[in-house]
């Protein structure tokens, strides 16, 4: 009788599994859940942070301006800084508090809306205008985020990511760091549709306070190079490309018929960054 080999039907030394395709598999479910989640809740964010009262943001700006204050020696905006944004608020822009202006000592060219109607511009960004509409145009782009809550709406998605990845994986888990680069792709993509959406308000708001949007595009014009994420960078910035965001608001601006006037001049002095 001739012997033919054969391999053992079962084998307790042996496994069957193959560890590296089990590894993927369950990578790929948690990622996948993982996402699920933070979309889910992300959605539930865009849902609450309307209905969210008046008193509860103010709750939340106090606590961030506090930090900031600590941190970063915030001060009070001078006199003729929260006037332009007061002027803003009374003629064009209809919100529920008015905001306040705080400066930040700092060479980045910058302005931040925060929680509870509060607002940061930063001495570099002040250092650097020449004209009041084209600091008009960055406050406007703010009040924008006020008046649409995004500020809210960021702080809470970002919550519900760094709670979801968290809570299912700790804090310090290697895999931490790939959920959060896949998810940060969708949250960037927000964010670039809310800085539009910004710009937008903001050219309403130009045309409506001075019947002309003259200056409108000169803040983007003196960001610095290195800002500017490029022609594919901006796939992967929480901010439109500068050349992207000049182009859609000189096409806007035509469209509407809103002129290109003189704007008028921010003299040199009136707010002294030096003593801030």
């Amino acid at each position: 009788m001739k012997y033919t080999p054969r391999r053992p039907v079962t084998n307790v030394n042996v496994s069957p599994t193959r560890p590296l395709k089990d590894f993927t598999i369950l990578a790929g479910g948690l990622l996948a859940i993982v996402i699920a989640v933070y979309l889910a809740l992300g959605l539930a964010v865009d849902l609450i942070v309307p209905r969210l009262s008046v008193e509860i943001e103010k709750k939340i700006g106090a606590a961030f301006t506090g930090v900031l204050a600590e941190t970063d020696g915030l001060t009070a905006a001078p006199p003729p800084l929260q006037k332009l944004v007061d002027r803003l608020q009374e003629t064009c822009v209809l919100l529920p508090n008015p905001v306040s202006v705080h400066i930040q000592q700092a060479d980045s060219i910058n302005a931040a809306a925060l929680p509870g109607g509060h607002m940061v511009v930063t001495t570099g960004l002040l250092a650097r205008v020449t004209s009041e509409n084209e600091l008009a145009f960055v406050l406007a782009h703010e009040l924008g985020h006020v008046s649409q809550r995004d500020h809210l709406r960021g702080l809470g998605r970002m919550l519900v990511l760094i709670t979801a990845s968290t809570a299912l994986l700790g804090a310090d888990n290697s895999i931490n760091g790939m959920i959060g680069q896949s998810v940060m792709l969708t949250e960037l993509s927000f964010s670039r549709r809310q800085e539009s959406r910004a710009d937008e308000f903001a050219l309403e708001t130009l045309f409506c306070h001075y019947g002309h949007v003259g200056a409108a595009t000169a803040f983007f014009k003196k960001l610095p190079q290195e800002s500017d994420p490029g022609r594919f960078g901006h796939y992967f910035a929480s901010h439109p490309e500068n050349r992207l965001r000049i182009d859609h608001l000189r096409r806007l601006a035509e469209q509407r018929g809103y002129p290109s006037g003189t704007p008028r001049p921010w003299p040199d002095g009136v707010i002294d960054t030096k003593n801030y």
